[in-house]
């Protein structure tokens, strides 16, 4: 199965012996709740979203060509990345959400696989790599599995602003820029229902669990 072009079935499993499952979904959709039930089980995960912020943390290149496009007021009290500032310049601007994932994809990629190679010496029988860019940012490449957590765009739209504390605008130009739905969906191997209860997330997760440990899919 090649559903996107660039990823070849059991390709990264054969050459590592062990299974990486790329979880992703859109903003607001859960997949930190999903990979906390899964290391719950034992198993370890990397999050892109972490290494996105470790790569324009105060010292970083990234950091200082953020500085050097937007200027100092991109920044906080404290010198860091103002994120919501940040956020407020590229969602609403093709052309500069664009730049900024040219300076950042490339380092992003590089902290992944060293996430990924510690994962794998660790024995587990497999482990996960979490990102809400899995399939747009080449990162697809670097599992075997797609999971995708799914729920509806108006549930997206409700949790994001009960958590981020931004205008529904805001989200919903997140939401455009990120991947459709149905093409997500569509690269998917497996998907969780991340719309009802936490008990019914639960059951999902030991149901998938079982079958990556068996690799019965």
């Amino acid at each position: 199965m090649n559903k996107s072009g660039t990823r070849t079935e059991n390709r990264n499993e054969s050459e590592r012996g062990t299974l990486v499952v790329g979880v992703t979904g859109g903003i607001g959709s859960g997949k930190s709740a999903v990979a906390d039930a899964f290391g719950a089980l034992g198993i370890g995960w990397v999050d892109a979203d972490h290494v996105a912020r470790e790569v324009v943390m105060p010292g970083e290149p990234a950091l200082a060509a953020i500085v050097g496009r937007y200027g100092p007021a991109i920044l906080d009290g404290n010198g860091a990345l103002d994120r919501r500032a940040l956020r407020a310049r590229i969602f609403d601007d093709e052309t500069e959400r664009r730049w900024l994932e040219r300076e950042t994809h490339p380092r992003i990629r590089q902290r992944l696989l060293m996430h990924l190679e510690r994962l794998r010496n660790a024995g587990a029988p497999y482990c996960l790599l979490v990102s809400p860019l899995l399939i747009e940012s080449g990162q697809l490449e670097l599992v075997d599995r797609v999971l995708v957590v799914d729920v509806p765009p108006e549930t997206q739209i409700q949790r994001t602003l009960a958590r981020d504390g931004v205008d529904r605008r805001q989200v919903e130009s997140i939401l455009a820029a990120q991947l459709p739905r149905e093409r997500r969906l569509a690269a998917a191997d497996d998907v969780i229902d991340n719309s009802r209860d936490r008990q019914h997330l639960l059951d999902q997760v030991a149901r998938l669990d079982a079958r990556y440990r068996q690799r019965v899919f």
